[in-house]
């Protein structure tokens, strides 16, 4: 009998204490250090970014507070790693947040490891925790813009012009000498001056000198396109996707981080967000007809079809050009190259991407050798060449040679 009362006595607070234990967040245990939050700023970026933010839902939750929310650390590391998996567990959490996102499948990342997972975890609690800016922006005096002004310019011309009329009436009036007469009635007029042969020298000078000139900057034009901004089958905005949504690009143009060809995006990257968002658009509907995929059954079919994207950038043959040496070695930010592509509702060729051009940038551009051994024998050689502090450009380590870009 005593056995059972201390029994029931010691239910209680160990009931308690699971139900304690319950509620402890786990933020705690993820990291604040720098390198870390940096580390997991690029993983969000280039992975998660496309379908979540910190602090507002997107196609996903808002992340903030996500380490509190969710059952475990661990139960995280394995919903990024395969979320199919844990649903068909019948997990009650995944299955309930699944519902609430209408379904919609998380991209598994098979590959990420705890501590990868743990820095992207380090990075949303850093920017959870940071307050959010102020709303509003600068205001402008008396509630609008200032109207443009007629310019100052053609106000004085009218006034000069009203001035030398009255003068001249003026001037006519009053009894003048035959020398002062001729001044002010001056037998030059606007017909008689255009007829001069003068006159019609310079214009014909003028003529074949900007004709000549029009020629010429042709003839340097062939086979540039920038500016080329062709309409595309399927009207994809950039703007929205890139700029809005801050998708990064080499999300969607996977080539550029692994070999020579960025890569036209494949429809299954499309079909990461689009298998769920926007079913309804005339758009997206081109995307389904092209990989044979019916909405109402949620499956493929065999009818498919190419989507025939038009090329924007196209260099030469005999031109030489990889991605990969460039984003991954070089440290090039697409938009050098491209533009501000966030802001391009329609695709153009922003750059000439002549070779004067490209010769241009290797002559001014300083070679990333921060923490790369291979260019420490080079940093020594330049330095003790050209001394220190002056910066190693891509044209010193044999950028302008003719076969680094022709075979």
């Amino acid at each position: 009998m005593m056995n059972e009362k201390i029994s029931g006595l010691l239910k209680f607070p160990i009931l308690a204490l699971l139900v304690l234990t319950s509620f402890i967040s786990f933020s705690q245990d993820i990291s604040k250090d720098a390198a870390v939050i940096k580390t997991g700023e690029d993983l969000f970026n280039g992975n998660c970014k496309s379908c979540h933010r910190v602090k507002q839902k997107l196609v996903g939750p808002a992340l903030a507070g996500v380490y509190d929310r969710a059952p475990s650390l661990d139960w995280i590391k394995n919903w990024v790693r395969n979320s199919s998996k844990v649903i068909a567990s019948g997990d009650k959490y995944a299955v309930t947040l699944y519902n609430e996102y209408n379904k919609s499948q998380m991209t598994a990342f098979t590959s990420y490891k705890d501590d990868q997972i743990m820095a992207i975890l380090a990075y949303v609690k850093a920017e959870a925790d940071k307050p959010d800016a102020p709303a509003g922006g600068p205001q402008v005096a008396g509630g609008g813009a200032a109207q443009p002004s007629i310019p100052s310019g053609y106000l004085d011309a009218i006034l000069g012009g009203m001035i030398t009329n009255a003068l001249k009436k003026y001037l006519n009036e009053k009894q003048l000498s035959e020398e002062d007469n001729e001044v002010v009635n001056s037998p030059i007029t606007v017909s008689s001056f255009t007829s001069s042969p003068g006159f019609i020298f310079l214009v014909v000078f003028v003529v074949a000198a900007i004709s000549f000139k029009t020629v010429i900057d042709g003839l340097y034009s062939i086979g540039v396109q920038q500016g080329y901004q062709p309409k595309q089958p399927i009207a994809f905005s950039h703007k929205l996707h890139a700029g809005a949504y801050e998708i990064n690009c080499k999300y969607c143009h996977t080539g550029a981080m692994k070999g020579k060809q960025a890569n036209i995006p494949s429809p299954n990257i499309c079909m990461n967000c689009h298998s769920q968002i926007k079913q309804e658009s005339p758009e997206i509907q081109k995307i389904y007809a092209a990989i044979g995929y019916d909405v109402k059954t949620a499956s493929y079919t065999e009818k498919q079809k190419p989507i025939e994207w038009v090329r924007i950038h196209n260099l030469p043959d005999l031109a030489y050009f990889n991605h990969s040496q460039h984003v991954n070695v070089g440290g090039i930010e697409c938009q050098t190259c491209h533009g501000p592509i966030e802001e391009m509702e329609v695709v153009k060729q922003y750059s000439l991407l002549t070779m004067g051009w490209c010769i241009d940038c290797h002559r001014k551009t300083n070679v990333n050798n921060e923490g790369n051994a291979y260019y420490d024998k080079l940093v020594q050689v330049h330095e003790a060449s050209k001394g220190k502090g002056n910066k190693m450009k891509v044209e010193d380590i044999g950028g302008l040679e003719c076969s680094k870009c022709h075979y």
